[in-house]
């Protein structure tokens, strides 16, 4: 089975931006460089078969490039314990007309459309179920901003979980006009 995922991946100087808040909050789990990412439609166990499928489908995508930067921060909690904090990306929309797309072509596959609301966000902690406290990082961190980077492709990742956590490997690039999947899953 291939645990799948299909995200971008900010430029070397965005993730050092990132890489550098990541402190001052007890119990938490950081990001590391490797992990971060902006994910536009979580796939879920896939066999073989489905993820070769899904590879093919992704490929007939085709997009505008456009510009996003790194906005603001926050978090998500289940049943009022935070779980996870995030960096926010802006523009919204051009993501989201993105995740849109991504998500029709999965669904062509026979998947299950996308029944969560699309929140872009790049997550750089992850907390267990006792929660943290993170007030004092979201005030700090409220007016996080990025220069624009261009998102002028994605990639399908497969999730490998290991001892130290989860690891995550591009198995396929697609650019925007023009191009299309550069490898299918293994």
């Amino acid at each position: 089975m291939h645990r799948l995922f299909v995200a971008i991946r900010p430029p070397a100087p965005v993730r050092s931006l990132l890489l550098a808040l990541m402190t001052g909050v007890n119990g938490a789990r950081w990001q590391d460089d490797d992990q971060l990412h902006l994910t536009l439609r979580f796939i879920g166990e896939v066999d073989r078969h489905r993820a070769n499928d899904i590879a093919d489908a992704l490929s007939t995508i085709r997009f505008a490039p456009f510009d996003i930067a790194l906005s603001g921060v926050g978090s998500f909690d289940r049943k009022g314990v935070v779980d996870t904090l995030w960096a926010g990306v802006q523009p919204r929309d051009p993501l989201a007309a993105l995740h849109r797309k991504i998500d029709r072509a999965c669904v062509s596959v026979g998947l299950e459309p996308e029944g969560r609301a699309y929140l872009p966000h790049v997550t750089v902690a992850r907390f267990g179920r006792s929660g943290a406290m993170v007030d004092g990082f979201l005030a700090v961190h409220a007016g996080l901003s990025s220069p624009p980077f261009p998102v002028e492709g994605f990639s399908l990742f497969e999730s490998r979980i290991g001892h130290e956590g989860a690891r995550y490997e591009a198995v396929a690039d697609y650019a925007g006009l023009g191009g299309g999947g550069a490898a299918t899953p293994t």
